[in-house]
C-alpha cells in the first residue's frame, strides 16, 4: 500500500526509516537522471510534480517504489515538454514557488520542486520514527495542523509563501545522531530558495552515510553525537569516503 497508510498504522525503526527513505529517493534519483547511452536507448530526464507520501508505494520488504505519474513531464533536448501548466499537484506538498505561480519553466526548476516535497515526505517519516528518547507522534499530513486537512490554495499560500513556515522538528529528534542528520538534509530539501535544494543523488548519499554513521556509535556517545552533527561536512569529502 502507499506510505501514508502504512504509517498511520505502523511506527519504523530507524533501519526502517533508512530502507524507506533510501529507496525512494534512489527511484527519484533514477527519474530526475538524464542517460543517455542505455542499451535500450536514452532516458530522459523526467520531473514528477506530485511527490507526497500517498504515491510512494511500499512493498513487503519495505522497499519503496514511485507511483502516478500522470503529471510527469519529461525533458528531451530539442522536443517540447507540451502544454505545461506550473501550478498543479498536491497544494500541501506544492513548492512556494509553485504557490506563488512564479516557477521557471526549465528542467532545473521542475526537479527541485520535487525535491521540496521530497523534504516534507521525509519529516513524515521522521515523525513515526522510534528511534528518538520520545514517544512517537501520532500520523499527520505536513502542514495538518496549520492549514488542516483540506487547505485552500490561499491556506497553503499564507502559510508557506508568507509566514515562510515548515513542520516542526521535535527536541528529541536532534539528540539522536541519524535523525538530527536527517532533519538537517529535510532543512535543505524545502528550503524557501528552489537553488539551495538538493538533489536526489545527494539526499540518497546522505541517508546512506547517516545510516553507516549511527551503526558506528554506541547509544552512551551522547556528548560526541552533538559533536559529530555539528562538525559533519555534507557530502563527504572524497578523501574521508
Amino acid at each position: 500500500g502507499s506510505l501514508t497508510d502504512f504509517l498511520k498504522a505502523n511506527v519504523v525503526s530507524w533501519n526502517e526509516l533508512c530502507l524507506i527513505a533510501q529507496t525512494f529517493v534512489c527511484g527519484l534519483a533514477y527519474l530526475h537522471e538524464d542517460i543517455p547511452n542505455l542499451k535500450d536507448g536514452h532516458k530522459p530526464a523526467i520531473a514528477h510534480r506530485d511527490i507526497k507520501s500517498k504515491n510512494v508505494l511500499l512493498k513487503s520488504d519495505l522497499t519503496a517504489c514511485m507511483a502516478d505519474f500522470g503529471l510527469a513531464l519529461k525533458f528531451e533536448a530539442g522536443k517540447s515538454t507540451g502544454d505545461t501548466h506550473g501550478q498543479v499537484g498536491t497544494r500541501r506538498y506544492m513548492a512556494p514557488e509553485v504557490l506563488e505561480g512564479a516557477i521557471s519553466f526549465q528542467r532545473d526548476a521542475f526537479l527541485r520542486i520535487d525535491m521540496y516535497a521530497v523534504g516534507l515526505v521525509l519529516w513524515e517519516l521522521a515523525t513515526r520514527c522510534t528511534a528518538a528518547d520520545g514517544p512517537v507522534d501520532e500520523f499527520s499530513l505536513p502542514f495538518e495542523e496549520e492549514a488542516g486537512l483540506h487547505p485552500s490554495l490561499e491556506d497553503m499560500q499564507d502559510v508557506v509563501v508568507h509566514k515562510k513556515l515548515r513542520p516542526i522538528f521535535r527536541e528529541d529528534w536532534l539528540k539522536h545522531t541519524g535523525l538530527a542528520m536527517l532533519c538537517e538534509t529535510i532543512e535543505e530539501c524545502w528550503d524557501h530558495e528552489a537553488e539551495a535544494r538538493l538533489s536526489a543523488g545527494c539526499v540518497e548519499e546522505r541517508i546512506i552515510s547517516m545510516q553507516r554513521n549511527t551503526n558506528l556509535i554506541a547509544p552512551d556517545d551522547t556528548l560526541s553525537v552533538v559533536t559529530m552533527v555539528t562538525n559533519l561536512d555534507f557530502p563527504p569529502k572524497e578523501s574521508s569516503l
